[in-house]
């Protein structure tokens, strides 16, 4: 993940994209934390490279409480009949029983760079190919074995390794292993930024046991979603499913290698316990809309598959919730809707351009007869000078947005979330509340700043 100087002032509101959106609930302070899920180190002496598996019971370090992180929310200030609450940008908003943390295994994307290396070796079990027949029964119920047939093909160990190749490839000791997934024939394969940050080189292995060398192609650690491709044929892509149609406590099924272990990926069977989720880490950096599930997922499982029912890809599997008792069965993935967005343009160009805006904003409340409130869109509170793209269409401060294209808006994470679908340069019709008229209008999307960047 990213590093970020917790000096530097918030950037989120202005860029609607990144990192430290507003809490629109107060937590009350606990002692829990959140933070990167770094694995622990393994236990001295560590055992002979053949038999090394990394451990995921020790304590979590460093730890960051999350009262320092918690601003209170003020209470609904009454604007043209209607209230707002802008709540603190240092918000930590999954929830103060939990430390959030990536799921990389030991090695390459620990931040302790003192503990030593985890190694792995390459996975080989005995082929199971995917067949052409189609997954029965209703949505509603999940065969496991027949989404493993199918999606299992698609799914990879990826091993990194740092410094530069000096020995034959099955001899190689990596320093770290993730997950990745299969998008297309010509051998892209989706993984985590985070598992191949501060890696020099990387390999893919198969369910069947093949591995390939593999390049970086790009990655972005704004969204933590990175592309390798490989020279291979006959691959199996994944299919790319959507979130559009899915709702909480239909089935999930999460794909991947836990642990980096001999034997390559495995599948464990949840449920959807939640969308719309944002993760915060330690660093400052931040996943918004993110899908929480309760299948069960851990350190090496880090760009995984996480799949419906009927095998479709319906997320990136990215972190998981740990708290002082260890690991809580929470997880969380990136949305594929955004996976295709970011991993689209990094193929494409090798790179992401981010948009922006140029405005901040805080999430506006609707006050209901008997004095509830309830989320209602997100008013503008100010507008860049200079360089503003909502502000050269003619928004204006006190505007509350409540549509993005064909997205309604009902507070301030559906709007990051929104705008962070487009790419520079596409042009979005808002729809704004303003003195009590509805007006449209039309956002050309900017560049994030390279200063903003990552």
């Amino acid at each position: 993940m990213s590093e970020r100087n917790p000096e530097d002032p918030p950037d989120v509101q202005i860029d609607m994209s990144d990192t430290t959106p507003t809490r629109e609930q107060s937590v009350s302070p606990r002692p829990e934390a959140f933070d990167p899920l770094l694995p622990p180190p393994p236990p001295p002496p560590p055992p002979p490279v053949a038999e090394d598996h990394p451990t995921i019971g020790a304590p979590v370090n460093p730890i960051v409480p999350v009262s320092s992180r918690i601003a209170a929310t003020p209470p609904p200030k009454k604007r043209s009949g209607l209230a707002y609450i802008a709540t603190g940008v240092a918000a930590a908003v999954v929830g103060s029983l939990l430390t959030v943390g990536v799921l990389g295994t030991t090695g390459a994307f620990n931040t302790d760079q003192s503990a030593p290396p985890t190694t792995t070796t390459p996975s080989t079990v005995l082929n199971q190919p995917a067949t052409d027949t189609a997954i029965s029964g209703s949505p509603a119920f999940v065969d496991p074995a027949a989404v493993a047939k199918t999606v299992l093909p698609s799914v990879v160990t990826v091993n990194v390794f740092a410094g530069e190749p000096s020995s034959a490839l099955e001899d190689r000791i990596p320093t770290g292993s993730g997950s990745g997934v299969v998008s297309s024939t010509d051998g892209y394969i989706i993984t985590n930024h985070h598992v191949i940050a501060g890696a020099s080189s990387y390999t893919v292995t198969f369910e069947d046991g093949r591995t390939y060398e593999a390049e970086l192609i790009g990655s972005d650690a704004l969204t933590d979603l990175a592309v390798l491709q490989i020279s291979a044929e006959g691959l199996t892509p994944i299919r790319f499913g959507t979130t559009d149609n899915l709702a909480i406590g239909d089935p999930a099924i999460a794909v991947g290698n836990p642990l980096g272990q001999q034997g390559g990926s495995s599948i464990t069977v949840g449920i959807i316990s939640a969308f719309d989720r944002r993760v915060d880490f330690a660093d400052g950096t931040t996943l918004f809309n993110m899908i929480q599930t309760d299948a069960a997922i851990n350190s090496g499982s880090s760009g995984g598959a996480l799949v419906d029912a009927s095998g479709n890809l319906i997320g990136i599997t990215s972190a998981i919730g740990v708290s002082n008792a260890g690991p809580e069965g929470i997880g969380y993935a990136i949305p594929v809707d955004l996976v295709h967005r970011i991993t689209s343009e990094i193929i494409e160009t090798g790179d992401v351009e981010h948009p922006i805006i140029g405005v901040e904003i805080a999430t506006y409340y609707d006050e209901a007869a008997d004095g509830a409130t309830k989320p209602d869109g997100a008013v503008i509170e100010t507008i860049e000078p200079t360089g503003s793209a909502a502000g050269d269409a003619g928004m204006e401060v006190g505007d509350v947005v409540v549509g993005v294209g064909d997205t309604e808006i009902s507070s301030q994470s559906d709007l990051i979330n929104a705008v962070r679908l487009y790419r520079v340069g596409d042009v979005a019709t808002f729809t704004v509340v303003r003195d009590g008229e509805t007006l449209h209008f039309d956002v050309t999307m900017r560049k994030r700043p390279p200063e903003l960047q990552g």
